[in-house]
């Protein structure tokens, strides 16, 4: 109501009181001195009357003044408010919403109030559809009656997209009917798009780490494994709840100095927060074997602080052993190369200087010994050359069944008298019924004699031979008390020209690794230092 209203108001009432109380008080008394009273009673009730009136009026006009001001100071706030905000009466129609609203949905020029979602979609084609739709958002927050919150994505004209968090407040009347309806968006595209990249980046890592071909683990700073690869697991033969928690140095069957070189390579990552290669690591799997893994060690960051070690490894045991095997076979082609060169000129004039000797002994009684001596060293010329033929050039070998019981019986006869006189035994034992195996049996004899004539050499008082067979392969176990060799040379045995006696030619060892392979066996040596050397020859019972 306006002041001019308010004012004619005032004084209309003021003339009827007046005359009204003038005319009534004129026709009923008639005392002047009690009419004096009540014209002055008047007055004051007047005033009175009149004073209430105008405190009323100003203590709403101070009220109204504050609900302006608060009402102002709302408007403010949402309008600064980076979020969507929109009041909306029981029906949809909007009450209010703040600039950053009708921007977005480019309704700023627009006289918003009292129209419904749909009827504002008619101002803007391009969220023509996205007004619909809020309608029947509001509807289901309306249905559910209480508060409501999703994401939802509101496409831009510049062809990009923006996702709001939005809240919807249903609000009620007493009686159960709707009253109003508060929503609120708030702008989560920068949190979204950043936890798209994240999930993005997890997944490449997951690929990364989970497909990757080679084998990969995770250390933590006390060198504990903290994540392993299903390639590692695969390896190592343990599962990912086995390994992690261990530390890494549990797996690792090396010497001190690969255990060395490693922690080496982990105290340099850390140091320097830089990859580095490791070399050969042996890693020990479950069922006792070694494989080699090449390591390379980044530095695991995070916030720039280092938190761990990534181990990226390559399974390089066969590539070693094929080295090894091409370096065993470039040996023996340089050995055989040389034999083929030698050993035919050395026989012809051994020949002959065996011959003069042996001449020379039978008329010359005086010099028996030298003679002796002379025709012992001829002859381990001789068996060297000969030794050098077979590396020279591979004999011709025919295999036929024959009976392992009938071979070593026969070795056992003809390396008996030297055992005797080197006060050892040769005792064999035949732990169940051997089958007839396919090979060349003089070849095999070799062999058997081959490694006999070592451990009694090796000062051993008893070398037992077991044998036995398993499924399709029969097993032969020669076991001496002798010396024993060292566990860094025995990886060196069967090369050429490796020998520890101070007169082997280290041929012999070398021959018998060629004919075990070409009847498709294996030689496996293991020893200990003044306890004695075990060989396990294992042979398949049909060679093909």
């Amino acid at each position: 109501m306006s002041k001019q209203k308010v004012l004619l108001i005032y004084l209309l009432c003021s003339i009827i009181w007046l005359f009204t109380t003038d005319f009534l008080i004129d026709y009923y008394i008639t005392d002047k001195s009690v009419l004096t009273w009540i014209q002055k009673a008047k007055g004051l009730l007047f005033i009175f009357i009149t004073g209430a009136l105008i405190y009323i009026l100003l203590s709403k006009n101070e009220k109204f003044s504050e609900l302006k001001e608060e009402e102002q100071r709302l408007s403010t706030l949402i309008n600064s408010m980076v979020d969507f905000v929109n009041f909306k009466d029981g029906e949809g129609r909007w009450i209010q919403a703040n600039t950053f609203g009708l921007k977005l949905f480019q309704l700023e020029n627009v006289n918003y109030k009292g129209l419904k979602d749909s009827e504002l979609a008619e101002y803007t084609d391009f969220y023509n559809e996205a007004l619909r739709y809020c309608e029947v958002s509001d509807e289901e927050t309306w249905i559910e009656k209480e508060i409501t919150r999703c994401e939802e994505i509101i496409p831009l004209p510049n062809g990009k997209q923006k996702t709001f968090d939005t809240i919807k407040v249903p609000l009620f009347n007493t009686d159960g009917s709707r009253k109003a309806l508060v929503v609120i968006g708030r702008d989560i595209t920068e949190r979204v798009n950043a936890e798209k990249k994240l999930s993005d980046s997890q997944q490449q890592y997951r690929s990364l780490f989970e497909f990757n071909p080679d084998p990969v683990f995770m250390i933590n700073l006390n060198n504990i494994i903290t994540n392993i690869n299903p390639q590692f697991e695969n390896i190592i033969g343990l599962s990912q709840g086995e390994l992690i928690g261990k530390s890494i140095n549990q797996v690792i069957s090396g010497t001190e100095q690969d255990e060395k070189r490693l922690r080496h390579s982990f105290a340099y990552v850390l140091k320097k927060k830089e990859g580095m290669n490791t070399g050969d690591i042996p890693f020990v799997t479950t069922s006792g074997k070694t494989v080699l893994l090449y390591c390379t060690l980044v530095p695991m960051l995070i916030d720039g602080e280092i938190t761990g070690i990534i181990g990226y490894a390559k399974d390089v045991t066969l590539i070693r052993e094929t080295a090894e095997r091409l370096r065993k076979t470039e040996k023996l082609s340089v050995v055989g190369e040389l034999a083929a060169s030698v050993a035919h000129e050395v026989r012809n004039p051994l020949t002959s200087l065996k011959g003069f000797v042996q001449l020379l002994k039978d008329s010359e009684p005086t010099y028996q010994t030298y003679y002796s001596i002379m025709l012992n060293e001829l002859d381990r010329i001789n068996q060297i050359v000969s030794e050098l033929l077979v590396l020279a050039k591979p004999q011709e070998k025919e295999f036929k069944k024959q009976n392992l019981v009938q071979l070593l019986s026969d070795v056992k006869a003809l390396l008996e008298p030297q055992a005797n006189y080197d006060g050892a035994q040769i005792v064999i034992d035949f732990k169940n019924e051997i089958p007839l195996i396919s090979c060349d049996a003089n070849q095999l004899k070799q062999v058997f004699i081959n490694i006999i004539k070592n451990s009694i050499e090796a000062s051993s008082q008893k070398v037992l031979i077991s044998v036995q067979a398993e499924m399709d392969e029969v097993s032969i176990i020669m076991k001496d008390d002798g010396c024993g060799i060292e566990k860094d040379r025995i990886k060196n045995l069967g090369e050429p020209f490796y020998s520890s006696k101070e007169k082997g030619t280290g041929l012999g060892l070398t021959v018998t690794y060629r004919i075990i392979h070409a009847h498709r066996g294996k030689v496996e040596f293991n020893s200990e230092v003044s306890k004695g050397t075990e060989v396990k020859i294992t042979l398949p019972v049909d060679v093909k």
